[in-house]
Parts: structure tokens; C-alpha cells; sequence
């Protein structure tokens, strides 16, 4: 797979909306910056909806998506994605555990 990483500065493409940079955003992400309504759960919403799957991984981890997952579910609009990780959030405990910890 490709690394389509992104560099200091620069805006990931689900932000073209947004007036932050991908720096900013992983604060947000991270919990440890809000701007106005943009918060860990809006970041975590906007990464779940638009970025690829190995993104969002990479980007909160297995064991941060299952912990925000029910906080964000009813928020994200696509109904693949949340049928995807409804099941990817209950079938990492029962037979992955180890990628929790």
C-alpha cells in the first residue's frame, strides 16, 4: 500500500471546508484542542465519513475507535461505515483483544 502520508502544515482533503491544518486537526483529534463546535468527537466523525479505513486506523487506533465508537456512531451518515465498525467494534475484543491494550 501506498503511504499517502501527509506533511506538517498541509490539510488533509476530507478538511477542504475547514480553515485548519492537519496539525491542528490531530489536536482536535487528540482531544487537546477545540476550535468553536470543533471537537474529538466532530474530528473523529469527520475521519470516520470520509478517510480511507488504513487513515483511520492510523489515525486514532484500534483501541481509541473502539472507545469513541458508540459516542460517534449516530453521527456518522454513511450506513456501510457504521455497519462496518459496529462490527469491527465488537468483533476486535472477542477476537483480537491484544490490539486494545
Amino acid at each position: 500500500m501506498e503511504d499517502k502520508a501527509i506533511s506538517v502544515g498541509q490539510k488533509p482533503h476530507y478538511l477542504w471546508d475547514y480553515d485548519i491544518d492537519d496539525s491542528q486537526f490531530r489536536k482536535i483529534l487528540a482531544g487537546e484542542l477545540r476550535i468553536g463546535g470543533l471537537d474529538r468527537q466532530w474530528a473523529a466523525v469527520r475521519l470516520i465519513e470520509y478517510a480511507p479505513y488504513a487513515e483511520i486506523v492510523a489515525r486514532l487506533g484500534f483501541k481509541n475507535l473502539v472507545a469513541l465508537w458508540p459516542s460517534v456512531r449516530s453521527r456518522a451518515r454513511s450506513e456501510s461505515r457504521r455497519r462496518g465498525l459496529d462490527f469491527l467494534v465488537s468483533w476486535l475484543p472477542k477476537h483480537r483483544p491484544e490490539l486494545l491494550s
